[in-house]
């Protein structure tokens, strides 16, 4: 596949992740990646989290750590409204914390600036 790239955490290099895993589109207000697996790299701490503000106000989640360096680099939804209902127990990884290595050019990009093509759970 052209559109390849391995997920790496911005803090240590660490591989967190591939596109390969990727499931779902960016939910609006929510800058994040959404896999549905992940690297043993990746881990969270058994404690929910209740959001404060913005794009998951009232949700509860697991924030998502890089097992190396310890960066949060995203979440696990647990319960939300039903705008976000759709990203239950997914990995999201947080754009402004993962770097993309882009398999067909071997470029190191940021994941804020990559766009990649449409799929759902349904592919």
């Amino acid at each position: 596949p052209e559109e390849c790239a391995v997920f790496h955490c911005r803090g240590c290099w660490t591989v967190l992740g591939d596109s390969l895993q990727l499931c779902g589109q960016e939910p609006p207000g929510l800058r994040v990646l959404v896999c549905f697996k992940v690297t043993n790299d990746v881990t969270w701490e058994d404690s929910l989290l209740v959001g404060l503000e913005g794009a998951l106000l009232g949700c509860a989640y697991y924030l998502l750590f890089c097992r190396s360096c310890g960066l949060a680099v995203g979440f696990i939804l647990y319960s939300s409204g039903s705008d976000l209902a759709h990203l239950r127990d997914l990995f999201c990884f947080f754009k402004d914390s993962i770097m993309c290595y882009l398999l067909k050019n071997q470029m190191i990009i940021e994941a804020s600036k990559v766009n990649f093509p449409a799929v759902t759970l349904k592919k």
